[in-house]
């Protein structure tokens, strides 16, 4: 019996990657399937041949196995058998995509049916916004969450209480039901049972048999301090009922910031901007200011200039699963006064016939140092 060459087979060379074998094969496939060639004897054989070799150059670890020593290796390394018995549950997951999409096949090869029993909930997703405050200080808020969960009538199995689901008549409870094309055999979902494997003959009066409501609850949720906008907190348990006695999914909500009018955030810092006096900026002084946490005094110093930044260490935002924090960063804004009275208007022109007498206005002396 003469030996196969299986690159010749897939009419491929023997250095080609493995999406041109998959797509090699692919085409064969589409042109041999027996479906497609009920009046040519030889299609048949020519589809069983071009599987055998996708069975094998489609998988890495065959197909070194194939270099190295020939199909004899592969049979010598799975104990001997037929032409197919190189099938592995890795090229399985490819027949079942390849063959899916050109015939109209659902589910996936034969024996591995649509996955059954208690299912996991979806997850939820919401927004939730904060005030710049709340995000610094840390704050817990009842969350309006609405959302898909088990009948409380029926505990989410869909039958009325007294009444237990029955087994599928279709498929037997397997859940899946078996469709041949030729050649394979494969496995589809049970359209009377939608793959539970059961069927409800006195459906649940509350849920009409859906063995799920809608419903509006409050969850308290605990915003850490220092959270900040696009941040994500998960909060366990909280999503989409499961379905079958399966765990609920998980709600996930993210944190949007409204803008503060006194404060913004940068990075970690805590940033401000201070109102003062010319006399304040030229002499010095010792304010106080109102934070988010209360009142902290600041000492400005003499010569102070417009825009100037001070720092109040570690009185920021919270790094969040840290115990460190940024800083409170105050930024000067030197206000020219508005309707002068008649004393400060005689004080400015005064400070004016000096800076005249000296020759220099304040700023060129500035502008000199």
């Amino acid at each position: 019996m003469a030996k196969k060459d299986y690159y010749r087979i897939l009419g491929v060379g023997r250095d080609a990657s493995a999406e041109e074998i998959k797509k090699a094969y692919r085409k064969l496939a589409l042109q041999h399937h027996p479906d497609r060639n009920r009046d040519n004897p030889e299609a048949e054989e020519r589809f069983k041949e071009a599987s055998e070799a996708y069975s094998v150059l489609g998988n890495s670890e065959k197909r070194q196995i194939y270099d190295q020593y020939g199909a004899e290796g592969l049979r010598a390394g799975a104990g001997g058998g037929s032409d197919f018995g190189f099938f592995s549950d890795s090229i399985f997951s490819d027949f079942g995509d390849i063959l899916g999409d050109m015939f109209g096949f659902g589910g996936s090869f034969s024996g591995r049916g649509q996955r059954r029993g208690p299912r996991k909930g979806s997850d939820l997703g919401l927004e939730v916004t904060l005030t710049l405050e709340e995000s610094f200080l840390g704050v817990e808020k009842e969350i309006d969450v609405e959302r898909e969960a088990n009948c409380g009538a029926c505990d989410g199995s869909g039958s009325e209480p007294g009444h237990g689901a029955e087994v599928c008549r279709t498929c037997g409870g397997s859940g899946n039901v078996r469709v041949s094309r030729g050649f394979f055999s494969m496995a589809t979902t049970c359209s009377a049972c939608q793959g539970s494997g059961k069927t409800i003959s006195h459906p649940c009066k509350k849920c009409r048999g859906q063995g799920r409501q809608r419903e509006r609850k409050m969850i308290k949720v605990t915003f850490p301090a220092g959270i900040d906008e696009g941040n994500r907190l998960r909060v366990t348990g909280e999503g989409e009922g499961g379905r079958q006695g399966g765990s609920p999914g998980d709600l996930y909500i993210v944190v949007r910031i409204k803008p503060d009018k006194s404060f913004h955030r940068q990075g970690n810092d805590l940033l401000m901007q201070l109102p003062i006096s010319f006399s304040q900026a030229a002499l010095g002084d010792l304010v106080s200011i109102k934070t988010f946490e209360g009142t902290e005094k600041i000492k400005i110093p003499p010569s102070a200039q417009n825009g100037q930044i001070l720092k109040i260490r570690n009185k920021g935002f919270h790094h969040i699963n840290r115990w460190s924090r940024g800083d409170l960063l105050v930024q000067i804004h030197v206000v020219t006064p508005r309707n002068l009275s008649r004393q400060e208007s005689e004080l400015f022109t005064k400070l004016r016939e000096i800076e005249v007498g000296e020759g220099k206005s304040l700023f060129e002396n500035d502008l000199v140092n």
